[in-house]
């Protein structure tokens, strides 16, 4: 309140403006301790860390899931730790000099411990500074040293390891976790691809020929055995029967006949051993 003396002839402050001045500033730190209350506070989200920065200067600290109580001046960047997959098509030659078309997917994740550094030496976009190059180099420098038959048929594994060697030495470095390589699609020439597969068929032909002619051989071998067996037992046979036993079968059966009781017609042999001949009526 302001009160004017006439007799002192100046202004009196009744304390009033002080209150009111008071009041403001207690408004306004308030509002201040409100905002960075409000800034202290942050969350970083599942599958994910943060790296703070203090001044856009990385500290080096980071961040785990949930809910978190910081300093107000440190901005905190978020960075996915959960597996990601990065597809690659790109057309690179064969030992050659062939153009192949190659499909492939590298699975990766960003190891923890070293997002800072990663954040602080290539920035979050590191998919497109670090990975797709080193990604393409690697696929280029493995099909380089197969020809295009061996990638078309049997040596696929062979060059997705060699990728994922050399991708993995390079992106360790940078804090980064290779889980595998896959190869998903190679396309070879038109005219390479239907040699190719021309000479397949023809391979698989002539290995079924020569199952066919084994086969065969081993038919033949059996009837030969087979043969030679009949013709032994032939021969051991034939050296067993002597006239004397022929004769004595001859005895024997004549006896068998005369004692049937059916009535028969005998007609004797004119040899010297000659046997009756017994004929039934």
């Amino acid at each position: 309140m302001t009160i004017f003396d006439p007799t002192r002839g100046r202004v009196i402050d009744g304390g009033g403006g002080r209150g009111l001045l008071r009041l403001i500033g207690l408004g306004v730190a308030a509002f201040v301790l409100v905002i960075l209350l409000f800034n202290s506070v942050t969350t970083v989200k599942t599958g994910h860390v943060g790296v703070l920065t203090f001044f856009n200067k990385v500290t080096g600290e980071t961040l785990g899931e949930g809910i978190h109580l910081i300093n107000p001046l440190k901005a905190n960047h978020e960075m996915s730790i959960q597996t990601q997959t990065l597809k690659e098509s790109a057309s690179v030659p064969s030992s050659e000099g062939l153009m192949i078309s190659l499909d492939t997917s590298l699975i990766y994740h960003l190891n923890p411990d070293r997002a800072a550094e990663l954040y602080q030496r290539t920035g979050a976009d590191y998919e497109d500074k670090v990975i797709d190059p080193n990604l393409r180099s690697a696929i280029r420098e493995a099909t380089a040293s197969h020809s295009a038959n061996a990638l078309y048929t049997g040596e696929r594994e062979t060059v997705a390891k060699q990728i994922y060697d050399q991708v993995t030495t390079q992106l360790n470095q940078r804090g980064l976790i290779v889980e595998s390589v896959l190869l998903r699609d190679i396309q070879l020439p038109a005219t390479l691809k239907a040699a190719i597969e021309a000479k397949q068929q023809a391979e698989q032909e002539s290995l079924a020929m020569n199952f066919r002619l084994q086969k065969e051989t081993q038919e033949a071998q059996r009837k030969r055995i087979e043969a030679a067996g009949v013709r032994d037992f032939q021969q051991i046979v034939a050296q067993g029967i002597t006239p004397s036993l022929l004769e004595w079968k001859g005895i024997e059966a004549t006896e068998n006949l005369a004692k049937s009781p059916n009535s028969k017609i005998v007609v004797i042999g004119n040899s010297k051993n000659g046997l009756p001949l017994i004929l039934g009526q």
